[in-house]
């Protein structure tokens, strides 16, 4: 059985395919520069050569049926004919309220996506495209929506609202959403393999840290609390991204710089985190080598960074009443030695002991980390999102493998 996802941008397009019956990744590749005369197709078959191809892709539609005729080309394809795909699964990053679960796409579902666009504005559109270019090209192939929000609709209310007039989450469902859900879950579900015991007798921490990041509390086996918020702005440092602030720096900021509404939101977005602290990198790699070097400014952007997962993963212990495993994913978290090293260093008060052999150790991406006597079992897990979305669009379409 085999399942292609889909993860639609606004002038681009990732795709991966999957046979289900193993898990196997047949192909995976993606579509730059959707709207472009010289748009770049990539794609990398399984046993076979990259190909990349250039191309005048005006719109998703037609990045979709490139995509789909490479698929089955004689030379680089894996796919004797199209109709050998049994599903598609779309990654669509914010749900609102609506969805609690991946679905099947229905007018209605259709409908809701477009309902969050203003919660989503760089998101959900292109994603909806994405959604109807498929539906164009292949109308009888079942489609799954696969929501980033939907994991952490099991936060209670003392977790997702505001304090705020609730006139703002009554109007406007003004309130924290959480995003990356489809990553704390793979990596969740990962853990309860690893360590042999359900998720619904744990208390985790997921610290998802890449040029986005997000710390989730996951306890017995439902998100309770995440960093991210009503955007993926708030919570940790990230790459260019500030996390949390004063919201009354906003207003001043505004007044003393003379900014727009658009200047302050790009400021905080693209200008902030890693890059804006060091001034010179929002990678974590750069930001390391120049510590190293003696870049005053790169050590206290680090320093900072790590300090502010410490003191997530402290609030969330205290807030499950404590804590069982530790993971870390996404591109800093899955190769930082030196980032797992210093949260682990500050975490010694909870039972945190790093085997700093497994920790530096490169040969085996998803491992334990912790000491034998560590009363928090710490792991590196790599994150999959794509095989999560498309597990749930088999659940959800519900084929047989």
């Amino acid at each position: 059985m085999k399942v292609l996802v889909i993860n639609c941008g606004s002038s681009s397009l990732k795709y991966q395919l999957f046979e289900m019956k193993n898990e196997t990744v047949l192909a995976k590749g993606g579509v730059e520069r959707i709207g472009m005369e010289t748009a770049i197709l990539t794609h990398r078959p399984h046993g076979k050569e990259e190909v990349k191809k250039v191309a005048e892709i005006l719109e998703h539609t037609e990045a979709i049926r490139q995509v789909l005729q490479i698929l089955v080309d004689p030379k680089y394809g894996v796919l004797q004919s199209i109709k050998e795909l049994n599903a598609i699964g779309h990654r669509v990053v914010h749900g609102g309220e609506t969805f609690s679960d991946s679905v099947l796409i229905t007018d209605d579902v259709k409908q809701a996506i477009r309902g969050c666009f203003e919660l989503a504005p760089l998101h959900n559109p292109p994603n909806l495209k994405g959604i109807l270019a498929a539906e164009d090209i292949l109308p009888n192939v079942p489609q799954v929506a696969v929501f980033d929000t939907a994991f952490h609709q099991t936060m209670p209310k003392t977790s997702y609202l505001y304090a705020l007039p609730k006139a703002l989450y009554r109007r406007h469902k003004v309130r924290r959403y959480g995003f990356h859900g489809t990553s704390h879950k793979y990596v969740s579900e990962r853990l309860q393999e690893l360590m042999g015991v359900p998720l619904e007798e744990l208390k985790v921490i997921s610290c998802h840290i890449g040029n986005g990041a997000s710390i989730t509390a996951i306890k017995n086996g439902k998100s309770m609390d995440t960093s991210m918020g009503m955007t993926p702005l708030e919570g940790l440092i990230m790459g260019t991204r500030s996390g949390d602030i004063d919201p009354a720096i906003v207003p001043f900021t505004m007044a003393k710089e003379d900014l727009t509404i658009g200047e302050v939101s790009s400021m905080l977005n693209k200008h902030s985190g890693l890059y804006g602290i060091s001034g010179i990198s929002s990678d974590m790699r750069e930001i390391e080598q120049a510590m190293f070097d003696g870049n005053e400014r790169a050590k206290l952007a680090f320093d900072m960074y790590i300090y502010r997962i410490v003191k997530y993963v402290g609030a969330y212990t205290a807030a499950m009443n404590g804590l069982d495993a530790l993971i870390f994913t996404a591109g800093v978290g899955e190769n930082s030695v030196l980032v797992r090293k210093k949260v682990c260093e500050s975490l010694n008060y909870l039972g945190v002991e790093l085997d700093d052999e497994k920790n530096g150790a490169h040969d085996k991406k998803e491992r334990m980390i912790s000491g034998d006597n560590s009363k928090v079992k710490v792991f590196v897990i790599p994150t999959n999102e794509e095989l999560m979305i498309a597990r749930d669009t088999v659940r959800i379409a519900k084929l047989k493998k």
